[in-house]
């Protein structure tokens, strides 16, 4: 090590900056590698220099689109010591400190973020970051996704290591190139001895809560899952005990989750996406309580996801709708650009196209100027059979419209699309009592997400009795095939909008469905950008909306 520079250093500090190129986010000095190799021999925070920054030629990448997403963070944050490793996550992180995709940083946010990042960044090295294939971003994007960037401000050393340990977990679930293990199936267990003396020691009551978002007087969507919660005392009687939680947004999700805990229930089952901030916040801090929220495609570690294969049965809905529909066009009807729904819609157009080849599906969405205005742009455009999301209250029940035939003012069901949540309830905690879903959850290391469908008994479609005795042939025929896992309805060859060949394999792989973000050949529509999503519908695409929403 050159001695005299060191000298200097301790004595009077290195003030004159090195000359270094950047490219592509790396740094190559020119002029100034002792004074470098100086400053890092003694921990140098930074290295004062003078900075030439070499831009690439835009292509479609994902590192030249993870670098230009870094390129427009540093532009509004002045953060240049930032690094991810995948795209998407310079926008993601602005907008989880609560600024907007334009919105630039003033000096006291720089200052204190950089405070805040240093911190972070000794607490990740001394747990052990340097071993794990992340940068410190990868990392503290993952640890503001549960606690938030102001937990860092003002906090001691200490404290900072031990919330950085508490999401462990998360932190490194962030390296996995496929975060999610996905269980298409329950798990079927036999009792054991050890699970008999379990059974005979152990409490036999399991208290569960059902934490909801809306109401069932006025949200379908709660109605069905508290439809659930009730049949749960039919098929396990008093080995359960449940209670739900209406409002939680308004109300303070965080607390009424805490309030949960506080009255001795084990199991949280969370019905909205929009819940699952306060899900895994919750989930953190009570490791001896299993928090399940219904969404799909969340990579978290300390918490469940659970949904249903809907696609299944719109697969069938398509089918009908084609084989009725002859030469005229086929409307669908969706909510909000999430994971889950692409699929969907998918299936839907796939069904369709399997009975009709020359079959084309016309999407919309009741997010973008309400279902009305929706169903209106479908209908003026000649569709008369229509796949619709939307939940109507029929006496004491909310039915889902489904397949309709609307001409004017009449509107005849075809086929209903059903989520059996009482039965889905009852698989999970009855995995949850024999402990295989513990074993599941510790095997897998990865974020679990239950993904079942008819061949479970949670997604079935009701037939109306107006179809024709050879249409409800054909949907029995399609319902036996797909519980029997004889057909599936992404069976490749799969072509995208744009003519681009998709898969050529049997079918999609389980990370490439609860991911789709792209429509088939035969649909007609878009997904639409975030900014025309009414504000519940940007809510929920926040926490699990496709991509390209957020662009």
């Amino acid at each position: 090590m050159p001695g005299t520079l060191c000298r200097s250093h301790l004595k009077e500090g290195i003030r004159e900056p090195v000359k270094v190129y950047e490219y592509m986010n790396r740094y190559y000095v020119e002029e100034g590698n002792k004074r470098v190799s100086v400053l890092k021999y003694f921990d140098a925070v930074t290295v004062p220099a003078r900075v030439i920054r070499v831009l690439p030629e835009k292509n479609d990448s994902p590192e030249q689109r993870r670098y230009w997403e870094l390129m427009d963070f540093y532009r509004l944050s002045g953060v240049d010591f930032l690094e991810f490793s995948r795209s998407g996550s310079a926008p993601a992180f602005q907008k989880l400190i609560g600024k907007g995709p334009e919105e630039p940083w003033t000096e006291e946010e720089l200052r204190s973020f950089t405070s805040a990042y240093h911190a972070f960044q000794a607490a990740f090295y001394a747990q052990g970051g340097g071993s794990l294939r992340l940068t410190v971003g990868d990392a503290l994007l993952a640890f503001i996704q549960v606690y938030g960037m102001d937990s860092l401000r003002g906090k001691t050393p200490t404290e900072v290591r031990k919330a950085v340990a508490s999401v462990w977990e998360e932190i490194t679930l962030r390296q996995e190139e496929a975060p999610i293990q996905v269980k298409f199936d329950p798990k079927e267990k036999k009792p054991g001895l050890l699970s008999k003396v379990r059974a005979a020691t152990e409490p036999k009551v399991l208290k569960a809560a059902f934490i909801h978002d809306g109401d069932p007087e006025i949200s379908g969507w709660t109605a069905g899952h508290e439809k659930g919660r009730e049949q749960l005392g039919e098929t396990m009687g008093d080995a359960v005990e449940t209670s739900a939680f209406f409002h939680a947004l308004e109300k303070g999700p965080e607390q009424v989750m805490e309030t949960a805990v506080r009255e001795g229930n084990t199991v949280l089952f969370v019905t909205s996406p929009r819940l699952l901030p306060a899900a895994l916040k919750t989930a953190v801090a009570h490791p001896e309580v299993t928090v399940f929220t219904c969404c799909l495609n969340s990579s978290h570690r300390y918490i469940r996801t659970y949904y249903a294969r809907m696609y299944e049965a719109k697969f069938v809905s398509g089918a009908l709708a084609g084989s009725l529909a002859g030469a005229e066009p086929i409307g669908y009807l969706c909510d909000y650009p999430i994971f889950g729904q692409i699929a969907g819609i998918n299936a839907f157009a796939l069904g369709a196209q399997m009975v009709n080849p020359r079959a084309r599906v016309m999407l919309e969405w009741s997010s973008v100027g309400g279902s009305d205005a929706a169903l209106s742009r479908l209908t003026a455009r000649g569709a008369r059979l229509i796949s619709s999301q939307d939940l109507v209250r029929r006496g004491d029940e909310w039915r889902s419209l489904g397949l309709s035939l609307i001409d004017g003012d009449s509107r005849v069901n075809l086929a209903t699309p059903l989520w059996q949540w009482g039965v889905y309830y009852e698989k999970l905690l009855r995995q949850v009592q024999d402990r295989s879903e513990a074993e599941e959850y510790r095997e897998s290391g990865k974020a679990l997400g239950y993904y079942w469908g008819m061949s479970a008994g949670v997604v079935d479609i009701a037939l109306s009795e107006t179809l024709p005795p050879a249409s409800k042939k054909l949907a029995e025929l399609l319902k036996d095939a797909i519980r029997a896992c004889l057909l599936s309805p992404f069976q490749g060859p799969l072509y995208s909008q744009e003519g681009k060949i998709l898969t050529t394999d049997w079918c999609l792989r389980p990370e490439q469905l609860i991911s789709m973000d792209f429509l088939v050949e035969n649909v007609e529509g878009e997904i639409p950008p975030y900014e025309a999503i009414s504000d519940v519908g940007k809510a929920t695409v926040d926490q699990v909306g496709v991509p390209p929403a957020f662009h």
